[in-house]
């Protein structure tokens, strides 16, 4: 995956140290109830699409562009299903990231289902009892954005 130019430029003050990022995550769900996932290029695992913000970029904006980008699918991101902090994360050349992630809901209004070679290894569309092995805290991201009730979800204060 490409990384973006101003994560380069802080790289070259900071190093691997950690870094604060913002990224989205869109749960594209479809008339038919199936989830849009792609299968990450950088370490293999599928995930719904998402990813950083740039300075500057608001959040619904920045997910309708990544998931335009990693699947061909134009989205409108119709409310926020959850907002969390992941642990920091570690990748293979050393940089540290920790991210506050805002998940979407979204509705599929378009475009082509493809690949971007940069970014996806591949893409689908994927019943509920289809779904690929994934990380927890990605099923959780799932199951929040289908649930019907509406509001955010949250880690509750204290836990």
């Amino acid at each position: 995956m490409a990384t973006p130019e101003f994560i380069l430029r802080l790289r070259k003050h900071v190093g691997h140290e950690l870094l604060w990022l913002t990224g989205v995550t869109g749960v594209v769900v479809d008339p038919g109830d199936r989830v849009l996932l792609h299968q990450r290029a950088d370490d293999g695992c599928w995930a719904p699409p998402g990813g950083i913000l740039e300075p500057g970029e608001q959040p619904a904006a920045a997910l309708a562009r990544e998931v335009a980008e990693e699947t061909g699918i134009r989205v409108v991101p119709e409310r926020v299903a959850c907002v969390v902090t992941e642990p920091p994360w570690t990748y293979s050349n050393g940089d540290v990231v920790q991210i506050l992630d805002i998940t979407f809901r979204c509705r599929p209004i378009g475009g082509e289902l493809r690949l971007d070679r940069d970014e996806s290894l591949d893409v689908g569309w994927f019943s509920v009892e289809e779904l690929p092995k994934m990380r927890e805290a990605l099923q959780r991201r799932i199951r929040l954005a289908r649930d019907e009730r509406g509001e955010a979800w949250y880690q509750p204060y204290g836990e």
